[in-house]
């Protein structure tokens, strides 16, 4: 057996021992979503369910009113991720293609954000958004995430490469501005604002502690903060809990699976691979 034989056998073992350590623990939940509760708890495990039990996920819904959480957080996860991508785009724009006074220091700004954690931002923005009285209200969690500095130093990198000939023809033809992003720079950079989305997605999607701060109203909670309300007092009813998961889980695997071509060659283009 010669050496790039054995490197490939090499690397696609590894590859499959990090596959299944990555998805056993997903398989794990989706069974288990329909075991009862006692079989869950039982010290002697197993992986497969002893009898299949659909009634967990239909306690979903009906004990925890689980799908109006769902809903919010599509709502509120759609907007921001939308509006996100659009901001992201348009300014990555404005400071890929344009030459203006200060630029450098918007950039620097941008950047500053990515460098700062947010974690020591959530203290004053969490007074800020008292002072002004968006307290559960979801301005509090689509406003703040409308512009993302990861998504437009993406989107900027992006667009360096964008030939700016496409632009000049484009206004000699009498094309404004708006038109020019609209119709031109954005349909023919599909790619990076896709996998903006997804990364928008998926973070929004998850969050739990910004969503836990600013809305108290139960019919107002989203999904990551709705999981909690399966952990009772005394007990919490951990098949319910995993069918809940599982139903969460769903949207993103839907959204990278339809997108999933799109966010490789976004990511390339950007110049942020390896």
């Amino acid at each position: 057996m010669n050496k790039k034989v054995f490197y490939k056998i090499l690397i696609h073992g590894f590859l499959i021992a990090m596959a299944v350590i990555t998805l056993t623990p997903f398989i794990w939940l989706l069974l288990s979503s329909f075991k009862s509760n006692l079989e869950i708890l039982a010290q002697n495990q197993t992986l497969f369910p002893k009898e299949f039990i659909f009634s967990n996920y239909d306690k979903v819904n009906t004990q925890f009113n689980f799908m109006r959480y769902f809903t919010n957080s599509v709502i509120v996860v759609a907007t921001v991720t939308v509006m996100t991508s659009y901001t992201s785009a348009i300014t990555g724009f404005v400071l890929s293609k344009y030459n203006f006074k200060l630029k450098k220091l918007a950039f620097g700004i941008v950047m500053a954000t990515m460098m700062l954690p947010w974690c020591v931002t959530i203290i004053p923005r969490y007074f800020i958004i008292k002072e002004i009285g968006w307290l559960n209200s979801y301005k509090a969690l689509i406003l703040p995430a409308m512009f993302s500095g990861f998504g437009i130093f993406m989107m900027k990198q992006n667009l360096e490469t964008f030939p700016n000939e496409f632009l000049e023809a484009a206004r000699i033809d009498g094309a404004n501005e708006f038109f020019i992003f609209h119709r031109i720079v954005l349909p023919m950079n599909k790619n990076g604002v896709f996998s903006i989305a997804i990364f928008q997605f998926l973070w929004a999607w998850e969050d739990y502690l910004w969503p836990y701060l600013v809305i108290t109203k139960p019919e107002k909670q989203l999904i990551a903060v709705g999981l909690k309300l399966f952990n009772g007092q005394y007990q919490t009813d951990y098949g319910s809990l995993f069918a809940a998961t599982v139903i969460s889980i769903i949207p993103v695997i839907v959204v990278y699976l339809l997108l999933q071509k799109r966010f490789v060659e976004g990511i390339a283009s950007s110049g942020l691979k390896g």
